[in-house]
């Protein structure tokens, strides 16, 4: 399967107060249905050695971890 190799991350703190605000956000938040799907944000729980990683190699490019991760995500 594509994601059998995919460790299994358990929230932290930090993750469980970040869920808590995003979920108080409704959809009378957004002005259209196309801002509502498609807003650009992404929230995505990986385990910390990964974020480590992607960090370092972000660094070692020069550029942002977001911008890193985006290019990743591009298939660059």
């Amino acid at each position: 399967m594509l994601f059998d190799n995919i460790p299994e991350v358990e929230p932290d703190l930090e993750d469980i107060e970040a869920i808590a605000r995003i979920e108080v956000r409704n959809d009378s938040d957004y002005k259209t249905k196309e801002e509502m799907e498609y807003n650009g944000k992404i929230l995505v729980r990986v385990p910390k050695s990964l974020h480590r990683d992607l960090l370092a190699q972000a660094k070692n490019e020069g550029v942002s971890l977001n911008q890193f991760i985006v290019y990743k995500l591009a298939g660059q």
